[in-house]
């Protein structure tokens, strides 16, 4: 049984309730504690000294009225906050401790460390305010955190720092800006046993994306060492993210990404008692290896789903991994505050209409576009020199920044991942940041006029000059119902989750080629013939891009079903249409290592493509790998949402070969109900709608390829633009036939392409013809919702 006074609490004694006793982060770790250890969910034990002990140390000495002085001094414009901070933390610094509470937290550590068999236990030493983590407001990464801390005596210090770092420049000037009192927030001290991630790793999870606010997944960020070098942003961590609903579900591993972080150094114990940790370079396997394994992954997913669900909100946890058990504990969690407030009724659309060149990419965060000048700040001691309202690039966003970031219109960083405190902090401030650039200091400089886009998927871009973008407000609350369904085409899956709010019905086109091009690069046949290619540059490149994987073809599995798995997920369990890859020879050519195994064609808009590569000797092992991707993606991560459409498919017979192909690779039609459509973009599919529908479940109109078809022009010349229109009559015959014919053999047809938010009549033309679906790109899914609506009435 824990010994507890006025001054000191065991974990175990806490509850949620607890904040003005102990402060929002101890306060959680004893609710967690006290509820979630029967549920997997692993919290090192510790104590925390109470908001009474922290006032009992101010009053002892003496120090009340120099806060108050110091901070009003600040307020009139007397004195500079880094002068008001430095004064504070260095009376506070050299204050005594009382005899009472010197001896209480002694003797507690010395019953920590007896409970585990210890002497002088190794510590976390943590800051715990009584105002932090409040539901708009987010005070995380404020006060100090203190590692490896060992002995009586360098706890009482660390202690005394933590109690001065509740002075530190941002925390006033956060606390000034939030409207809160000085003397109103107190602070608690966290003492924790030290988990070894020194030896194995940690990190910041989520219950919710960061960026999107996307509900139905978890957010891991993960490096080697210990956690203060990813809270800090001091590195650019691992990424994970995992499907939340399909946790718990036997056999199934929903890992939507895993993405690999530069993880440039580590913080590890130093063996110096005056300096505990010490950041020490990666050495290259742990630059090129993943933090976690699947199993760890999917595991941390299911402790953050727990510790949501028993919060009853999205929240923000930190977490780390014994390097000699392997055990993986949860040492911090708190709400998070950002997505949680947003309407979820508002959306804002970013859209870049033109822009310079792409000087240098990182991590997105927030989804805004600002332009402006650069203030390049490498150093915290000159943030002084910072000019209001620009473009902040620096080094890393280390949370002293905070007085200028909320003044930045943007900042873009070297290091860092989504979930350092300073990316939170700038999500609160609503200012968009690119972080974990790797070169922005050296590629930016002062006074340069650039773009910074976070509204192009995960990936943030900065540009040349000032780019031509669009703004949207968007309100769902005026959406009108529709009979007639409107989809989303989607092909980038970094983007998916951005329209999770919108009404759709679900995803009518995800292109697979955009996922191959995008996020493999490489020509399939190049990794199943990997020895045998001769263009050595593309070999070199191609053994880079698959580091970590014996088998070549994995690396195309695994990320095409990452890849599509975005896209199905932020929908599910409403239909996803993925069309298999419809490149033409050139676009496939263009791939790495793929112009050994592709012809020449004169015209490869109708050549070797879609449906008459699959069972062709010389593509049908791609075809293959493009088959266990969605059989992954179906049975192994659970996405049976996922439709297959087979484009450009010429005859019933070529149908019949592709679908013999398929359920050689384990696609059956009909089998787990799964569903194959077929694209409808030549006019055979129209004259032989009948035989089509025999054995298919579904067509999708490809309006560009069936007017190309149909009125003899080639889509891509300027010459003859002005005789494309998917509304000649022609065109519309061949939609109102195949519509009726196959509706009459019990078949669904739907349309993709951009013509019903182009032209609202000829929405209403598709709408009069039976047109079950619309399939639309999202920045015109309003315009068709409302297209659709004035049709239907």
């Amino acid at each position: 049984m824990s010994t507890d006074t006025k001054d000191v609490i065991f974990f175990e004694n806490l509850r949620r309730g607890d904040v003005a006793l102990v402060g929002g982060k101890n306060s959680s770790l004893g609710e967690m504690v006290q509820t979630l250890g029967e549920l997997g969910v692993a919290v090192p034990p510790g104590f925390a000294t109470t908001s009474d002990a922290y006032r009992g140390f101010i009053a002892h000495n003496d120090l009340t009225d120099l806060v108050r002085e110091t901070t009003q001094a600040l307020a009139d414009g007397k004195i500079t906050l880094h002068e008001t901070g430095e004064t504070i933390r260095k009376a506070i610094r050299a204050g005594e401790w009382p005899d009472h509470l010197r001896e209480a937290i002694a003797a507690a550590y010395r019953e920590l460390s007896s409970r585990a068999g210890q002497q002088n236990m190794s510590v976390a030493v943590r800051s715990s305010a009584t105002a932090e983590d409040l539901p708009d407001a987010s005070f995380a990464g404020q006060q100090e955190t203190y590692l490896n801390v060992t002995g009586e005596a360098q706890l009482l210090e660390a202690c005394r720092k933590c109690y001065a770092s509740l002075f530190t420049d941002r925390a006033i000037s956060y606390r000034d800006a939030k409207g809160f009192d000085h003397m109103d927030v107190a602070l608690s001290i966290g003492v924790q046993q030290m988990v070894r991630a020194d030896t194995g790793g940690s990190g910041v999870m989520f219950s919710i994306d960061t960026e999107s606010g996307f509900d139905k997944v978890v957010l891991i960020n993960a490096a080697w060492g210990l956690g203060e070098n990813v809270v800090q942003g001091a590195v650019t961590p691992d990424e994970y993210q995992v499907y939340k609903p399909f946790l718990g579900k036997k056999g199934l591993k929903p890992i939507l990404e895993r993405k690999l972080g530069a993880k440039e150094k580590k913080m590890i114990y130093s063996g110096d008692p005056a300096n505990p940790v010490r950041n020490v370079p990666t050495s290259k396997a742990e630059r090129a290896a993943y933090v976690l394994n699947d199993d760890e992954i999917v595991e941390l997913a299911r402790q953050a789903a727990e510790i949501e669900r028993h919060y009853g909100q999205p929240m923000d946890m930190e977490w780390a991994r014994d390097g000699d058990s392997g055990k993986l504990y949860i040492v911090q969690a708190r709400p998070e505050t950002v997505q949680s407030r947003v309407d979820a009724g508002a959306l804002k659309s970013y859209t870049i209409r033109e822009h310079g060149e792409l000087l240098i990419s990182g991590i997105a965060v927030g989804e805004a576009v600002a332009a402006g000048h650069v203030s390049l700040i490498e150093d915290v001691k000159d943030i002084d020199d910072f000019v209001d309202d620009t473009i902040l690039v620096t080094s890393q966003t280390d949370p002293d920044w905070v007085p200028i970031m909320k003044r930045a219109r943007a900042i873009v960083t070297d290091h860092g991942g989504r979930t350092s405190h300073a990316a939170i902090v700038s999500r609160e401030l609503g200012v968009p940041a690119i972080v974990g650039c790797g070169d922005a200091t050296h590629v930016l400089h002062h006074e340069q006029e650039v773009t910074v886009s976070c509204a192009e998927g995960d990936e943030g871009r900065v540009y040349a000059g000032t780019s031509d973008y669009e703004v949207e407000d968007l309100d769902l609350s005026q959406l009108p119902e529709t009979k007639t369904h409107v989809m989303l085409n989607l092909a980038n899956p970094a983007t998916a989750a951005r329209w999770w709010r919108l009404p759709t019905d679900g995803v009518g086109l995800a292109r697979m080629e955009f996922v191959i091009n995008n996020a493999i690069k490489v020509h399939p046949l190049a990794l199943l013939h990997f020895d045998e290619l001769k263009d050595e540059a593309a070999k070199e490149e191609i053994a880079e891009l698959t580091k970590g994987y014996d088998d070549k073809a994995d690396y195309f599995i695994d990320h095409l079903a990452m890849g599509l798995a975005r896209i199905a997920s932020f929908c599910h369990p409403k239909p996803v249409i993925v069309r298999m890859s419809d490149f033409k020879t050139n676009e496939y050519a263009d791939l790495l290592g793929g112009r050994q195994f592709e012809p020449h064609e004169e015209n490869p808009m109708i050549g070797w493509r879609g449906a008459s590569r699959y069972y062709d000797p010389g593509y049908k092992d791609g075809f293959a790998l493009e088959c266990q991707a969605i059989r992954r993606v179906r049975e192994a991560m659970g996405f049976d949402n996922v439709i297959v459409m087979i484009p450009f498919c010429r005859t019933p017979e070529e149908a019949d070969q592709v679908l013999a192909v398929m359920k050689e690779n384990g696609l059956e039609r009909g089998k787990n109900g799964m569903q194959v459509y077929v694209m409808c973009e030549i006019p055979s599919n129209v004259i032989l709608a009948d035989q089509f529908a025999e054995r298919f479940d579904g067509f999708s109109i490809g309006s560009n390829d069936l007017t190309q078809l149909t009125l003899g022009i080639d889509r891509d010349s300027d010459r003859l633009a002005g005789l494309f229109d998917e509304r000649s009559p022609a065109v519309v015959w061949m939609i109102r036939s195949v519509i009726e014919r196959a509706h009459a053999k019990g078949c669904k047809v739907g349309l993709c392409g951009q013509a019903p938010s182009n032209y609202p009549d000829f929405a209403k033309v598709l709408v009069e013809a039976g047109i079950d679906s619309m399939s639309v790109t999202p920045d015109s899914f309003f315009e068709v919702k409302r297209n659709v609506a004035e049709a239907e009435s």
